[in-house]
């Protein structure tokens, strides 16, 4: 019997927020599959860093950045450019890129709503509307969200944030609909607490023992520990495969069962 392909063989994708964390686990996970890849993000550095570590580990990896704040329209347009010129074609899109803000409800300013709202919703949305006219070419393409479990349930501190997660899940179900005709699926993963490069950075700069940090969730999932970002990678990876061919409008959630506690 002869071995089967890789899952993504073929397919072309763009991740945004492909520097760190669930972005580039994401990538990586991808080009292990056979993906070409264009990773969009804010940061060279952070490109930069995961090309290097993607290529180390898959020699063969098709990797290429492009360095774009998601708030800008114009770079969008760019992004899917470069990825269509290296590759020919977009199958994939991942919206993963996105920004946090720690501001109570109560205390909220009209700026902090605007600048959440830029990356978290219009900044998906840019994407999704760069990326469309290539992946309807595709006929067998897949949008990914990366939204949140607190889309679906409630904690206090990070009310902006959550409310565009939450609307992340609205433009799922409503491309979904929309999309369905052209052959494209739209899905939305809904991580719980992952731990990632952005968590690790924001304790060190606290002052907090990264070790004293990986026991501090014990209490917001049914599995008492932090998810890998890879173990978020991998359903988003089977969402963008031709494997979940007959999923479309979906939230599935990678929370390790904190929605339902």
């Amino acid at each position: 019997m002869s071995a089967s392909l890789p899952r993504l063989s073929g397919k072309s994708a763009l991740i945004t927020g492909g520097g760190a964390g669930i972005g580039a686990a994401t990538a990586l996970r991808f080009c292990r599959e056979g993906a070409a890849v264009t990773l969009v993000d804010a940061s060279a550095e952070s490109l930069a860093g995961t090309a290097q570590w993607i290529t180390e580990q898959v020699p063969e990896a098709q990797v290429q950045t492009f360095i774009a704040d998601v708030r800008d329209e114009g770079l969008a347009a760019q992004a899917v450019a470069r990825a269509l010129a290296a590759y020919g074609k977009l199958d994939i899109l991942i919206n993963n890129a996105a920004m946090r803000d720690y501001s109570a409800l109560a205390e909220a300013s009209t700026s902090a709503w605007e600048a959440m709202l830029a990356v978290n919703v219009v900044g998906a949305a840019h994407y999704c509307r760069a990326a469309l006219p290539a992946l309807r070419q595709s006929g067998q393409a897949s949008i990914v969200f990366v939204s949140s479990c607190y889309a679906v349930t409630g904690r206090k501190g990070m009310g902006l944030y959550d409310a565009t997660k939450a609307a992340q899940l609205a433009l799922t179900r409503t491309l979904a609909f929309e999309e369905a005709s052209h052959g494209i699926r739209v899905n939305a993963v809904c991580p719980g607490s992952t731990l990632t490069d952005f968590h690790l950075a924001r304790a060190r700069a606290a002052g907090k023992d990264v070790a004293v940090l990986k026991t501090e969730r014990q209490t917001t999932s049914l599995l008492g520990r932090w998810a890998d970002p890879d173990e978020i990678a991998a359903p988003i990876l089977w969402l963008a495969s031709d494997e979940a061919s007959f999923i479309t409008g979906t939230t599935l959630m990678v929370d390790g069962g904190l929605s339902i506690m």
